[in-house]
């Protein structure tokens, strides 16, 4: 059995929820979400819950179940309080500042790198920290996750561009002769 599918969904009071044609639509106070929801899975929308029940018990109706309840969850966060992944900049002379429409990374490379900061997504800079927030969980990792790729930490010395929370496992480099 479904344990987190079974789990309803609870709306908070400024966030609406609307099921027709086999696609669920989200608004709250951040913006507007829709997802299309599987054929083997029924919602039920009532007044500040949303239920999601599979079509039968057959294991991949419970696991669409789960993988349904969970989005919906992600969606309902998102458009009431939004998400946000920190990056940290290391190395010397590794910057990282916004420029119009582009955040500019200056990583070691001879010329800087310029990544287009998409229309869904905000993103910000401090110091050595890149904030990238928005109301779509998915769309705000898949843009952390390409800084990222821009440079990613070396085991050597850290250098890079790491989550805030990564920890970077360090390789000891050359053995000094005895």
């Amino acid at each position: 059995m479904s344990r987190i599918g079974n789990k309803p969904v609870t709306l908070p009071g400024s966030v609406k929820a609307e099921y027709k044609d086999n696609v669920i639509y989200i608004e709250g106070a951040k913006g507007k979400l829709q997802q299309d929801v599987h054929s083997d899975v029924n919602l039920e929308v009532s007044e500040g819950v949303i239920n999601v029940i599979a079509k039968s018990a057959k294991k991949e109706h419970r696991a669409f179940q789960g993988m349904t309840r969970a989005l919906i969850a992600n969606m309902v966060q998102g458009v009431s309080e939004g998400f946000n992944k920190v990056l940290e900049v290391n190395g010397v002379g590794y910057r990282a500042e916004v420029k119009g429409k582009n955040l500019v990374l200056n990583l070691g490379y001879s010329n800087p790198v310029e990544f287009p900061v998409p229309g869904d997504v905000a993103i910000s800079v401090e110091g050595n920290k890149i904030s990238v927030s928005g109301i779509d969980k998915q769309r705000v990792g898949q843009v952390a996750a390409e800084i990222r790729e821009k440079r990613p930490p070396e085991p050597y010395k850290g250098k890079g561009v790491k989550y805030v929370d990564e920890h970077i496992i360090r390789k000891a480099g050359k053995a000094a002769k005895a």
